[in-house]
């Protein structure tokens, strides 16, 4: 059941002259959106219509029906393909027509019917080939609810009974297919992807490794920390779990399990560590962006505010991990761990596109042309040094893979744009936040915890920007009705959907993880959920006291950040309840009402808690050095 909710159509193997033909199309439509983006001012309908029609091409080439869909591209992928460039072709001819049609008054043509139609059944099929049956049967439902909600009985209906009523909305304006999700996907989301792909094509990836492996290799259960550390580097640029646990995990898990710790716990570290680089920040997962465009915050804000629980999440789980390793006794991996001068001999090049990123959006350019600087400075700082130049057939293959690597972001957001079209239309959104507060009797904790279990349901099998996007129309509404600003809930929504990537039944980055671990996929899910219990307790934290996104003034913020750090490593050690020593039921209690405390908007109890907390971590951690001053004399 799972298994067929998640599986998506399997990326064709095809002939070498076939491949690279269909490398070098995708880097022609690379290059298109570049040009789009930097060198020309598009308009939306127009970006959306061309992008969209030419990912669908791309896509139906690529991608098979099914996940045992044969090498060769089948009649019907072709036709398939030549009917999205046919439906892109008429739009595009006929885009100042559409614009100016006055929505819902004016009739469709026959021809406007029929690729009207045929680009929601292509949005469908590209929905299910790149993101699995889990979200097309969620749209399929919206779409049957905006169709035939008319025939439900208040609250929940509507007046919408006309086909055409839904189709103009869907497809004829910016408000569907191609709305905000998918216009994101076409600018910066797409030039960051970019961004990471030349950024692993010219070594970045072995940089990140190396750089984990320097700073921790040789500390107890140093590879598992390798793992903790390169996965958030690597993350950020990739911005989804499940690529990020491939990636990475395929060199991490097997090291892991040398050293010795179980496949289940080296599975789950992996699942943990890969699922929070799509919270970090500078670059972030694509649902921040569409965070972004979504609220209308300036995305350096989201960037600045995401700093701090990004890395306190990587704190609760690097410290999970050293206490685990403590507790088993795993010592330091005896392979050879790389030098600084090896490191950095190649690597030093690898920063110079970052601090280039940053620089941009401290200084307040546009998310895309900070994408686009990162992109060239990539290409351009790769060429300093022989060992990472880009050959020019490596820099065309380069933005082909851009373009395969976004087919199922496209997917989910395209399919994305066709729910928050249908809810606009229906009102289901403000519907289904009132019934929210009914359950919740407004009750403000109460609705957070609501508005977190249906985000995950909701993310569930699903891509995290399509997990944020529904929960942002669901869910969102309700937040704002109690008062809760527009960014903290707009992140804590952002928040649960990225955790949903590892939150059992699907867990779909636990399902990545269990192929390379050879572990059930069942047992990673659960144990990478206890890993990352901080995560589930941060977005709780932030809403309650906005300092931790440093939206204070600098002594609540700094008093927040240290509290944040203490409550940190307090619950880390309340849930391996082991420090130097098993931690006692009575001390778990008193860390655990610090940590709470140390993270209170409230000054005095936050200096409270972080006294008391760092107090009994102390005590920990001076016993623990004690006792590996003896066990080392002893051996």
């Amino acid at each position: 059941m799972i298994g067929t909710l998640v599986s998506t159509g399997r990326r064709r193997d095809l002939a070498a002259g076939q491949q690279r033909a269909i490398v070098v199309v995708a880097a022609i439509f690379s290059a298109w959106v570049i040009y789009a983006n930097l060198f020309t001012i598009s308009d939306p309908l127009v970006l959306g219509i061309l992008f969209v029609s030419g990912i669908y091409a791309i896509m139906f080439a690529a991608i098979g029906a099914t996940p045992n869909a044969p090498d060769r591209i089948p009649f019907y992928d072709i036709a398939l393909s030549l009917l999205s460039l046919a439906a892109g072709i008429f739009f595009f001819v006929n885009a100042t027509a559409i614009a100016d049609r006055i929505s819902l008054l004016d009739p469709f043509t026959p021809a406007q019917l029929f690729f009207g139609i045929s680009l929601l059944l292509l949005t469908l099929e590209a929905t299910r080939r790149t993101t699995g049956m889990g979200l097309t049967i969620v749209v399929v439902a919206f779409l049957a609810y905006n169709w035939f909600g008319y025939l439900l009985p208040p609250p929940f209906g509507h007046g919408v009974d006309d086909f055409t009523y839904l189709l103009d909305i869907l497809v004829f304006t910016t408000d569907g297919v191609f709305g905000v999700p998918i216009q994101v996907v076409a600018s910066y989301v797409f030039l960051f992807v970019m961004f990471g792909t030349f950024l692993s094509k010219a070594g970045g990836g072995e940089f990140f490794f190396n750089l984990a492996a320097l700073l921790t290799g040789r500390t107890r259960g140093g590879p598992a920390k390798i793992a903790v550390i390169s996965s958030g580097l690597y993350g950020t640029m990739s911005g989804s779990p499940t690529s990020d646990v491939v990636a990475t995990g395929s060199i991490t898990i097997p090291v892991m399990k040398r050293l010795g710790y179980s496949a289940r716990f080296a599975g789950a570290v992996e699942v943990a560590a890969s699922t929070g680089g799509s919270a970090m920040p500078p670059v972030m997962g694509s649902a921040a962006f569409i965070l972004a465009e979504y609220t209308g915050v300036d995305y350096k804000a989201v960037v600045v505010a995401a700093v701090v629980p990004a890395l306190l999440y990587y704190l609760g789980v690097f410290s999970q991990v050293h206490l685990r390793a403590v507790r088993e006794d795993l010592r330091p991996s005896e392979d050879e761990m790389p030098t600084v001068a090896q490191t950095f001999r190649t690597g030093w090049v690898f920063l110079l596109p970052i601090i280039g990123i940053v620089v941009a959006l401290l200084s307040g350019y546009s998310p895309t042309f900070t994408a686009g600087i990162g992109v060239m400075g990539v290409i351009i700082a790769s060429t300093l040094l022989k060992a990472t130049r880009l050959s020019p057939w490596q820099v065309i293959e380069g933005l082909g893979e851009t373009t395969l690597r976004i087919l199922p972001v496209a997917g989910a957001c395209a399919a994305a744009g066709l729910v928050i079209g249908g809810l606009s239309m229906t009102g289901l959104g403000m519907k289904a936040a009132n019934l929210i507060l009914v359950i919740s009797n407004s009750q403000p904790i109460l609705t957070l915890v609501i508005a977190a279990v249906v985000t995950i349901i909701l993310g569930l099998g699903m891509p995290t920007p399509s997990a944020y996007i529904l929960a942002a129309v669901l869910v969102g509404p309700a937040l704002a009705q109690l008062g809760y600003p527009v960014l903290q809930s707009h992140m804590f929504l952002l928040y649960f959907a990225v955790l949903s990537a590892l939150t059992p039944p699907i867990a779909v980055a636990a399902l990545s993880a269990a192929a390379i671990a050879h572990e059930d996929p069942f047992k990673i899910a659960f144990t990478s959920v206890k890993l990352a219990s901080i995560g589930f307790m941060l977005p709780f934290a932030f809403v309650w006291n906005p300092a931790l996104m440093l939206l204070a003034d600098p002594l609540s913020n700094t008093l927040a950040v240290v509290g944040g750090v203490i409550a940190t490593l307090a619950v880390a050690t309340v849930v391996e309840a082991f420090a130097s020593k098993p931690v006692s039921p009575a001390e778990r209690l008193l860390m655990l009402g610090s940590a709470i405390a140390a993270v209170s908007p409230f000054q005095l109890f936050a200096v409270a808690g972080i006294a008391i907390g760092a107090v009994l971590l102390a005590r920990h951690l001076v016993a623990g050095r004690r006792a590996s001053v003896q066990q080392n004399a002893a051996d």
